[in-house]
């Protein structure tokens, strides 16, 4: 059978091995797997989350308020944004394929940084889009901004703080940047800013924090991605968003699923914000557990990007194989990601609650001893 050819040149997403298959594969026990691979919240969910979902899970068979119109004024009170300036997605991914086929066609180009969230690039490459990457592996403005003069590219994606490295642009520079590209290009080109792990960024270091409502009043081209599945601890409801001035969510919705998230994904996203909380206690213990790891590197002379995220990405020299690395941890229970398929020798480990913490670092002991 014969299929769209422009999947002749797309890599199938490799997510983090479920841990369902590593029992299969390695005949472990569930409960001794440790899974900090894909950067779930590993605090679980809120209690009052699970308790919203528990009492209005007789609702399950019916399809959620189209409308997400209980969501949309739980984020418009948050970002003191208005309802027409969000969209609600099957997670941010979704809002980024819809960006894609709002703004791009084939032949048209967009630029991303030398290693960032791949599903950037599988979307493009859907519909036959050029992608145009920076030397720098990390962003590099100055670099972004010589390849959009080069390319005029038709979506240019920022991920701050940046998936899979960690590290993490500053907003005045982010804003900066912005307008230049707002002025080279008449406002015709798309920034798309990814606030994927912004929670974070914005306790760590005020500096770092990207504020939608800015973003809205201040800009006619961007819009902010956001995300209930990290911090919020909703990584298996699948819900996100896009902030956005009304032009551009209008053109969006032309192209949205009707009822593209489920009715306990509504509730479940609607009760985060009764228990701020819950998120609070998750960022706060996630930057002290990260310090063992920046210590533990430090110690062993370990290469690893300072992070602003909820994961660290430690960089490998010889002798040591980040793939090799990855498949011991596996066979212990341990699963973290490879980052091997972005061409660089490292990998990146989930900050896991202290318990987990001790038995990586274990075994990364073990490992980095031997």
């Amino acid at each position: 059978m014969r299929f769209n050819e422009e999947l002749a040149s797309i890599a199938t997403y490799q997510a983090g091995k479920p841990i369902e298959e590593v029992v299969r594969n390695f005949g472990l026990r569930e409960q001794d797997i440790i899974k900090l691979a894909s950067n779930e919240n590993p605090y679980g969910t809120s209690a009052r989350v699970v308790q919203a979902i528990k009492d209005n899970a007789h609702k399950a068979h019916l399809y959620p308020d189209d409308s997400m119109r209980a969501l949309i004024e739980r984020l418009c009170a948050h970002y003191h944004i208005k309802d027409t300036e969000c969209i609600i997605g099957a997670g941010s991914d979704q809002v980024i394929e819809l960006c894609m086929h709002a703004k791009t066609h084939k032949g048209s180009k967009i630029l991303i940084a030398g290693v960032t969230f791949a599903m950037y690039e599988i979307y493009a490459k859907h519909i036959g889009v050029e992608v145009i990457k920076t030397p720098s592996q990390t962003h590099d403005l100055a670099q972004f901004y010589e390849l959009f003069i080069q390319h005029r590219p038709d979506v240019v994606f920022l991920c701050v703080p940046n998936n899979p490295l960690g590290e993490c642009l500053g907003r005045d520079e982010v804003y900066e940047f912005i307008d230049h590209i707002g002025n080279e290009s008449d406002g015709e080109t798309l920034v798309v800013l990814d606030g994927a792990y912004q929670e974070f960024a914005a306790y760590k270091d005020l500096s770092k924090r990207i504020c939608p409502h800015d973003l809205v009043s201040r800009f006619s081209h961007v819009i902010y991605l956001g995300t209930f599945s990290k911090a919020y601890g909703l990584g298996g409801m699948r819900v996100g968003y896009g902030i956005a001035q009304a032009s551009i969510i209008q053109a969006l919705y032309k192209l949205r699923a009707p009822f593209n998230i489920t009715t306990l994904s509504l509730v479940a996203a609607c009760e985060v914000f009764d228990d701020m909380e819950f998120v609070e206690r998750t960022i706060e213990s996630n930057f002290v557990q990260m310090r063992r790891y920046e210590e533990f590197a430090e110690s062993r002379g370990i290469g690893y990007i300072p992070s602003y995220t909820n994961f660290i990405t430690f960089v490998l020299s010889n002798p040591y194989d980040s793939s090799v690395i990855c498949d011991t941890l596996l066979r212990e229970g341990i699963i973290i990601r490879n980052l091997a398929s972005y061409g660089i020798n490292a990998f990146r480990i989930t900050i896991g609650t202290q318990e987990q913490n001790d038995r990586v670092l274990c075994a990364l002991g073990e490992i980095f001893s031997s």
